[in-house]
């Protein structure tokens, strides 16, 4: 996708139910572009300017809006914190033409230059959700020595892969996005959660933006993954995969890092309902 179309995918209707979104959020929002190889880069930052910096990565169609309760239970608090969107995903990111990222190598790349664009100073903690967290895993066997540690919350692809039942089930919202095939696919994962309305509204107008093939590739092993402390969080009403057996998994291969259950919620819904145990992981 061209900067072009990208910049036109942002209707006037996404960016506001994007803007009302990012208003919940409970501390003043500093948004900024950050130039990379691959276009620009939207962050939102909030917490205090002091504090260790956390880098979070949503899931894909999520955007960056979706980390405000986690923020609102205390992240915000305890790390300045700079939430991404993804380029080439829905958001205000703005892809750069002709340089669409194609491979792991690439997104590793693309998240280098976000890291840069930052200025952080030292090692940051990283975190993402589903596809994010799958980024930053492949991110992390690449660049540990940038890392201070690494939270991966319901990743896919990483330690399990997708159930054919949950493929079939989203294949018609990836093909054909609209609101209601959107509300549709989150009611059935969720079991129905009652989720932010404002949230809602918002991937409703995810719709509205081109379809891009995500980003994929193998998953990423293990080594590289026990440099640092590692703490990866699964949603026992995951539809997407196996959560008990990933969790083995996990334990087996990582047997340093701290592997952890939240019971009763499911994968789509974690970032906006585990906030508070999400939070507890950030500040460990």
């Amino acid at each position: 996708m061209s900067a072009a179309s990208a910049a036109s995918a942002v209707s006037v209707q996404f960016r506001a139910a994007y803007d009302a979104v990012l208003a919940e959020w409970p501390a003043p929002v500093t948004s900024r572009e950050v130039p990379t190889p691959h276009g620009l880069t939207r962050i939102n930052s909030c917490g205090p300017l002091g504090a260790a910096p956390l880098v979070l990565l949503p899931g894909g169609g999520a955007t960056s809006t979706v980390w405000g309760a986690v923020v609102a239970a205390g992240a915000g608090r305890t790390h300045r914190v700079h939430a991404v969107d993804l380029v080439g995903e829905p958001g205000l990111s703005v892809p750069a033409g002709g340089r669409a990222i194609r491979t792991p190598e690439e997104l590793a790349g693309w998240l280098d230059a976000v890291l840069d664009g930052l200025g952080a100073p030292g090692p940051v903690t990283l975190a993402g959700h589903s596809y994010g967290a799958w980024i930053a895993a492949h991110y992390a066997t690449r660049h540990p020595r940038r890392l201070a540690r690494l939270v991966l919350l319901d990743p896919t692809q990483v330690f399990a892969g997708l159930r054919p039942g949950y493929v079939l089930r989203a294949l018609p919202m990836l093909a054909r996005p609209t609101p209601a095939r959107i509300r549709s696919f989150l009611r059935w994962e969720t079991g129905g959660a009652d989720l932010d309305p404002a949230w809602l509204r918002l991937r409703d107008e995810t719709a509205r933006f081109p379809t891009v093939r995500p980003v994929t590739g193998p998953r990423p092993g293990p080594a590289g993954l026990d440099r640092f402390p590692l703490h990866i969080l699964f949603a026992e009403q995951a539809r997407c995969h196996d959560s008990a057996r990933a969790a083995a998994t996990a334990r087996a291969a990582l047997p340093g890092a701290r592997v952890e259950m939240l019971p009763g919620v499911s994968h789509h819904a974690l970032p906006l309902l585990a906030a508070e145990a999400i939070a507890r992981s950030l500040a460990a």
